[in-house]
């Protein structure tokens, strides 16, 4: 198994959470049920086996993905292959900061796998070519970097409408329990709908949604680091207003009850395996 996470210079540093290449993973399991994590990512396959999207509840296939493919941000959980003796390249954004490298508002991709040819053409294949014959994972790094600072032009540059968005979504990770969305609208100045359709199309979202996504996470961290677990505390802490509240939200986020997840879950953050 070989696994490397490149965190990439200005100005991508900006954008991108990180580069991740891995290839001849062996997990035990085959499928992953993988939770809404309110992040946007491009995979490059470097392999050419088709990759299936399963059903959540009977694990049948509903989409085949290929080479390259983009998924935006998810408002529910999708059952995907573990990785077993696959060789990826993955492109993980920064949350909320994919906009200027994509041709078109993120709402489109919410809740949506689609094929990166799609969206970049031809070049994204080029690309992924050039990865396959690479000699090293460094090389491959610099490569998805010229990529992405030639599809984002001088929209990496400017950060005038995105600053507001930036900082919502770093106030609602930092404290969802607190956040407060008059108070924001007073600290940027926009209108609400104005905002909402800026937010929506920068993230994937509505503001909201993006908050439960928030305190969706801060609650699977939480049961991370928190063990046994005391259900009433987590969901007071990660800012419902109560435990059936809570466990509704979760359900809806993971397919899971609160308990079945622990029972389920594995070492991996937001990765559960199904099969």
């Amino acid at each position: 198994m070989f696994f490397e996470i490149h965190q990439p210079p200005f100005p991508l540093s900006d954008f991108l959470d990180s580069l991740i290449y891995f290839e001849d993973m062996r997990p035990p399991h085959s499928l992953d049920r993988f939770l809404p994590d309110g992040n946007t990512e491009l995979i490059i396959d470097l392999s050419d086996a088709p990759q299936h999207i399963h059903n959540n509840d009977t694990l049948e296939i509903v989409q085949s993905c290929r080479h390259a493919w983009v998924s935006g941000v998810r408002t529910r959980p999708i059952t995907i292959p573990s990785g077993r003796e696959s060789r990826k390249l993955v492109v993980i954004f920064k949350k909320g900061m994919a906009r200027p490298f994509y041709p078109f508002p993120m709402n489109e991709l919410t809740d949506s796998v689609v094929m990166a040819d799609l969206v970049f053409g031809r070049r994204i294949l080029d690309l992924r070519e050039r990865l396959i014959s690479a000699r090293s994972p460094q090389e491959m790094f610099q490569l998805v970097e010229l990529f992405l600072l030639n599809m984002a032009g001088d929209k990496i540059y400017d950060n005038t409408k995105s600053n507001c968005v930036k900082y919502a979504v770093a106030s609602m990770l930092r404290q969802p329990t607190l956040f407060n969305f008059k108070k924001l609208g007073e600290q940027i100045g926009y209108s609400q709908k104005h905002f909402i359709d800026l937010f929506k199309g920068q993230v994937g979202v509505p503001p909201k949604q993006y908050l439960k996504i928030a305190r969706f996470q801060k609650a699977i961290k939480t049961i991370e680091k928190n063990q046994p677990v005391q259900w009433s505390g987590i969901a007071m802490d990660s800012g419902f207003y109560d435990q059936a509240h809570f466990i509704n939200d979760f359900k809806a986020f993971s397919g899971f009850t609160p308990n079945e997840y622990i029972k389920r879950k594995a070492s991996t953050l937001n990765y559960v395996p199904v099969d």
